[in-house]
């Protein structure tokens, strides 16, 4: 199959959603697919290192203000080498940018459309959005844009349900994302030098966090439970790996509630078996995020036979049953505290704990991207035999006209206009 993976965050920026289709595309390659990826231009990409095409469109730098590319989703050159390479199903990973261009040349590729819904937009949409009336307005282009998709996939029951109680009234095919660390333990000697330069005591119990550093998180509850701890003489190790807007606030913060020498901040890692050391080394991974859908760093986690303390009830706690492949607390610092005050350092009862983990979360991206695979084909069938009909929304037309605007510049573009190869930079 020739599938487009589109998406507006790809390498060098890195997130949950862009390491998603990283695994999309190095395992359906590796299937004998033929994958191609569509994201927003990036100033510092080097592309040369993936083993298919990578198509950029035009992109605003802002990362210096809200941390990513903001993509313009227009470009007849990339919309060209799309009908030339025989497209046959399009999968978008995000609902704004990727979504509408994907609604914009679907038409020309007569290629259904799969969306994948990983974030919890309403949280993003109150983050961008002031005033209610604007925050109802983008939520209803968010789900208008969704809606008009072929099928919409989410990474969790949970995620649905937001995606639901956001407004959409489609069905949804759950489709969990995999976890690119293989399920192993490090050797102790490895783990220990690959960790090196902290001051992390043998019997002391080892926390970790790994995401993106933004108080959505969950870390407030995190730092306040520590506190907590600190002050009842509980002794402990905390490590926070991973960046963001907010970092250095969440350092203040932390240095505030006079953590400094127990809580350690490590900065982003990208090594993988860096990160499988740090995995291995902890007693307990800290995640009481309610914003994650999925929580992906949950099943790393679990790769390495590490278990977590979740939110009950949370989306990245589906699976979990208490005190057998995790642990779950209340939406607060006080419950968080609690919860490791009686767990300790007993090291027998955390290995089993996750070692359950490990044999009852784990989903490699091998198996997620298989039963990718076999739903694609029903999509596929599905479309050639309906023709690609689905109920007629007021934006199509607009989406329509700007795929016949691509379509007429890729064709101009095709027969050698010099002011059209002038311009495919910004095209």
């Amino acid at each position: 199959m020739n599938i487009c993976l589109l998406n507006d965050s790809f390498p060098p920026f890195i997130d949950g959603v862009s390491n998603t289709v990283v695994n999309y595309a190095e395992n359906l390659k590796k299937h004998g697919h033929t994958p191609v990826v569509v994201t927003p231009k990036c100033p510092d990409a080097d592309d040369s290192v993936f083993s298919y095409p990578v198509l950029r469109y035009p992109g605003i730098d802002v990362r210096d203000r809200v941390g990513y590319i903001a993509g313009y989703p227009f470009s007849p050159k990339i919309e060209g080498q799309l009908k030339e390479s025989g497209i046959q199903l399009l999968h978008s990973h995000c609902p704004i940018s990727s979504t509408i261009f994907a609604r914009s040349v679907k038409e020309r590729l007569d290629a259904p459309l799969v969306m994948t819904y990983h974030t919890k937009f309403d949280i993003e949409i109150a983050k961008a959005f002031r005033t209610r009336p604007m925050q109802v307005g983008a939520a209803r282009a968010l789900i208008d844009n969704i809606s008009a998709c072929s099928e919409v996939w989410t990474v969790s029951r949970g995620a649905g349900e937001n995606l639901k109680a956001l407004g959409y009234q489609g069905d949804y095919v759950v489709m969990e994302n995999g976890v690119d660390i293989p399920r192993r333990r490090l050797p102790e000697d490895d783990c220990r030098r690959l960790t090196a330069g902290y001051d992390l005591p043998a019997n002391v119990p080892l926390y970790l966090f790994v995401g993106r550093m933004e108080w959505y998180k969950g870390i407030r509850i995190i730092l306040d439970a520590l506190a907590a701890l600190k002050a009842q003489d509980f002794d402990f190790r905390m490590v926070f790996i991973g960046k963001g807007t907010e970092f250095e606030e969440i350092r203040a913060c932390s240095s505030t509630l006079g953590l400094d020498g127990r809580v350690f901040f490590t900065g982003p890692v990208y090594d993988r078996e860096v990160l499988c050391a740090w995995y291995c080394r902890a007693d307990l991974f800290l995640f009481p995020s309610t914003f994650d859908t999925n929580g992906l760093v949950v099943r790393e986690a679990a790769a390495c036979s590490l278990p977590a303390v979740l939110i009950k009830n949370s989306c990245a706690a589906e699976g979990i049953t208490h005190m057998q492949n995790g642990y779950l607390i209340e939406e607060n610092a006080a419950s968080m505290a609690l919860m490791l005050y009686r767990l300790g350092c007993d090291r027998k009862t955390l290995r089993g704990c996750g070692e359950r983990a490990a044999q009852q979360l784990y989903i490699s991206w091998e198996d997620s991207v298989k039963k990718a695979e076999e739903r694609y084909a029903i999509v596929i069938d599905e479309h050639k035999r309906t023709g690609g009909k689905k109920i007629a929304r007021p934006s199509d037309e607009f989406f329509a006209l700007q795929g016949d605007l691509m379509d007429a510049l890729s064709e101009i573009r095709s027969r050698g206009d010099g002011l059209i190869r002038r311009l495919d930079r910004y095209l």
